[in-house]
């Protein structure tokens, strides 16, 4: 608590003057184009390693970065944060990408795949069954995260599994046919600082480098001139 208050004194003392017409412009409300699902864990800093201002990222943060999938009729079969999150995001601001961001050392990761189930946490004990579908495919096989711990494995796998558990509402699989909506998997390496992107030609996440960034950057502005193109001849 005590690097919290230094920490503010900090910001009003240096860094608020650079941020005071940013603030004041938030003040009147928010337009973020992002809604980024990562991880609780203290060591995933969206802002810091995307280099984003505030106002650039909504962000939904719980443990594990999960998101339990929907009935037909689009409400949660378990906690509902999550979906509400995403309903206030895509029917509320300008959202047109999601990012699940996953990272590496995940302890929600690590208990799952120990088969974590204590009396004494009933509710995360509860939550971790989010990601027991992704246990399930892990343990099929395959080539997601060749060569990494089997809980960096596990958590990739995650990273696709909560993908497609957002599918299941139907808010965001209309927005998905429509081509409103992009929905992007990262995984994160803490001890290389580096975001890793999954590409479903190589079937594996990708370091997003230099030649990966321009071919992602080059994808979404032709991404957004269909979808563009599309709504004039509507």
């Amino acid at each position: 608590m005590k690097k919290l208050v230094q920490g503010l004194l900090d910001f009003q003392r240096h860094s608020l003057p650079a941020y005071r017409s940013t603030f004041a412009r938030l003040a009147n409300g928010q337009a973020p184009d992002c809604l980024f699902i990562a991880c609780a864990d203290s060591r995933v800093v969206p802002n810091l390693f995307a280099s984003t201002n505030p106002g650039d990222l909504f962000v939904m943060r719980n443990v594990g970065n999960m998101v339990p999938p929907s009935d037909a009729s689009g409400l949660s079969l378990s906690d509902r944060s999550e979906a509400a999150a995403l309903e206030f995001s895509l029917l509320t601001l300008p959202v047109k990408d999601i990012v699940v961001c996953g990272h590496s050392g995940c302890g929600a990761m690590k208990a799952i795949l120990s088969g974590y189930n204590d009396q004494k946490t009933p509710n995360l004990s509860s939550w971790l069954d989010v990601g027991r579908p992704a246990l399930a495919a892990f343990e099929r096989g395959g080539k997601i995260g060749d060569g990494l711990a089997p809980y960096d494995r596990l958590s990739q796998y995650s990273v696709l599994q909560q993908m497609e558990n957002l599918k299941t509402y139907p808010l965001v699989r209309d927005r998905l046919a429509a081509g409103t909506v992009r929905l992007h998997g990262w995984w994160f390496d803490i001890g290389q600082a580096r975001v890793h992107a999954y590409r479903p030609s190589l079937e594996r996440f990708a370091p997003i480098d230099e030649l990966e960034g321009e071919r992602m950057l080059k994808e979404m502005e032709r991404s957004s001139g269909a979808e563009e193109a599309s709504t004039s001849a509507a």
